[in-house]
């Protein structure tokens, strides 16, 4: 069974979001009102999953993902609950790791199959939300000697992730099998020091990989 954290500073939407997932089958081990209880409880009660609420009193939503995916051994999952969409905190929360974000007024059926998509590994953005979201608040390219660790196919695998491509499209572009994207993948991860595909497509734009459109001046 599917473990799962609350964490949101008003108490009616911690019960609210507790009922929903008890009755849909899913595990809610704990309820934490703020960051720094959500770091505590994330560390003891190990849960697969964490709904992340961002403002919060004592420590943010941000804050409190950072020491969770920093310091918990084989940390959880972290979905960011928020109520603005596409803002620069939901941007600063992929940048940090987050697997993806939920807007709080979507069906509770969505929810559900959102909880679903990352415990089982995988990550739930929306590639050309995801892309304008990183174009709206993404800096000026940075230098990126750290690269250089990169074999060459890794290096396009990085490339076209920031394109928003799937590993099955990046896979037929390149001729290869879905199995060996997966693998350049977990490499380049691995090397660079990141935990979620959003923390690549972020990296791919601050290193100049992947250019934003340009903007409308009207």
């Amino acid at each position: 069974m599917t473990k799962v954290l609350v964490v949101d500073d008003q108490v009616l939407i911690r019960a609210g979001l507790g009922a929903l997932l008890r009755a849909s089958g899913l595990e809610v081990v704990g309820e934490a009102a703020d960051g720094e209880e959500a770091v505590n409880m994330a560390a003891t009660l190990k849960p697969d999953v964490t709904l992340m609420d961002i403002m919060m009193p004592r420590m943010d939503g941000l804050t409190a993902m950072e020491h969770i995916l920093a310091t918990c051994e084989n940390p959880s999952k972290v979905l960011v609950l928020t109520t603005f969409g596409l803002d620069e905190y939901v941007y600063k929360a992929l940048r940090l790791g987050a697997s993806g974000f939920l807007l709080k007024d979507i069906p509770p059926e969505r929810i559900i199959a959102a909880i679903h998509t990352v415990a089982a590994g995988d990550v739930l953005l929306t590639p050309g939300i995801t892309k304008r979201l990183i174009e709206a608040f993404v800096s000026p390219p940075i230098s990126a000697p750290f690269l250089d660790s990169l074999t060459t196919r890794e290096t396009e695998v990085l490339r076209l992730v920031g394109h928003a491509l799937s590993n099955k499209e990046i896979a037929e572009r390149l001729s290869v099998s879905e199995g060996t994207i997966k693998t350049h993948l977990n490499r380049l991860m691995t090397k660079l020091g990141l935990s979620s595909r959003a923390q690549v497509v972020v990296l791919s734009y601050d290193c100049g990989l992947v250019k934003p459109a340009a903007r409308s001046s009207g």
